[in-house]
């Protein structure tokens, strides 16, 4: 991989990661990851319309004028969304409708206009792809450790309902990590969204400090010798 796609990488994962750094995307973060697999399935629709309408954008950046531009980039948006929701309406019902209204509002997630005008249109289709499936895959990995960390500690279970997004053949996928009346309901609540996320944040802050330090150490070592 180019040193630059690799940078593209590493800002979408981990130095800007959508849900950690920039905190966009926070009404179907906090509301959707009530459990691992819809937190994944949100994820995937996510990265869907972000690699889209990122290379929709980057191939015709030299078409839009100026004054247009944003519009546009919404219509290419909106269609984008339109078309993953209906693919899962018919393709993955049961997971449409546990998803609900929160599909369709990916058109409000301000990550997706935002790299559509910070990044897409100002680059060529290859690092257009690349930031949409990095900041994408942050946002998703997000949703999917607050997805499985709220189930776990609400249910006590793992991967439950796994045969909406992957078929009848993941019906028996369900984990039970905890005793089956384990129950805590404000881990499914949306306070329990608030501070598992704020958990995240914190965690990521603590690492970042951690590393910090070991490099100021190491540093350090290295002046002395």
């Amino acid at each position: 991989m180019k040193p630059e796609h690799q940078d593209i990488w590493r800002q979408g994962l981990w130095q800007a990661n959508p849900g950690l750094v920039q905190l966009l995307g926070l009404c179907p973060l906090l509301a959707v990851s009530t459990s691992t697999i819809n937190g994944l399935a949100l994820g995937l629709a996510t990265i869907a319309v972000l690699v889209c309408s990122n290379a929709a954008v980057s191939v015709l950046r030299g078409q839009l004028r100026p004054e247009i531009r944003i519009p546009a980039f919404v219509i290419i948006i909106a269609t984008t969304v339109t078309v993953v929701d209906l693919t899962l309406q018919a393709w993955f019902h049961d997971l449409s409708r546990a998803l609900g209204i929160f599909v369709p509002l990916i058109v409000t997630n301000c990550t997706i206009l935002a790299r559509a005008e910070a990044f897409a249109s100002r680059q060529p289709l290859v690092p257009a792809i690349h930031d949409g499936l990095a900041q994408g895959t942050g946002f998703a990995a997000v949703l999917i450790v607050l997805g499985a960390s709220r189930e776990l500690f609400g249910h006590g279970t793992l991967l439950a309902d796994a045969d909406r997004l992957f078929g009848p053949a993941a019906a028996d996928w369900t984990i039970q990590l905890l005793p089956e009346s384990w129950e805590m309901l404000l881990a499914i609540l949306p306070p329990g969204a608030f501070i598992a996320l704020g958990l995240l944040v914190a965690l990521r802050q603590w690492l970042i400090g951690q590393t910090g330090a070991l490099r100021a150490r190491a540093g350090q070592s290295e002046a002395a010798a």
